[in-house]
């Protein structure tokens, strides 16, 4: 899968996904974050599943309506139970948001947003 990390999320979480096999790009890797706008806009470009501690993204698609290739939001999680949850969402709901819903997930919960509903 194309994914997209938001610059809050932990560097490990990269490793982690690319020595599963995805294409992992983190916008840590930039020389300065350029805005929640600028990062949506780039992952949707680029047909990525972008993935976020931040709520904003989901005010961006939901109550903006700017365009995205899926959301997931990690919430209250340390940084090393980040890609444990990423993984095993990525392999639970990747199809759902592949298909852009916004899928929030902590330890023992997921939330889904179809993106028929956004």
């Amino acid at each position: 899968m194309k994914i997209f990390l938001d610059t809050c999320v932990w560097r490990g979480v990269k490793t982690e996904l690319i020595n599963a096999g995805h294409d992992v790009v983190w916008s840590g890797d930039w020389n300065e974050d350029p805005g929640d706008e600028v990062i949506l806009a780039t992952a949707y470009q680029s047909n990525r599943i972008l993935v976020t501690l931040d709520r904003e993204f989901g005010e961006l698609a939901i109550i903006r309506r700017i365009p995205h290739c899926g959301i997931l939001r990690l919430v209250n999680l340390r940084i090393r139970q980040q890609p444990v949850v990423c993984l095993r969402v990525l392999e639970l709901y990747g199809k759902e948001l592949s298909s852009g819903a916004i899928v929030t997930a902590g330890l023992g919960q997921v939330r889904i947003r179809p993106a028929d509903e956004i």
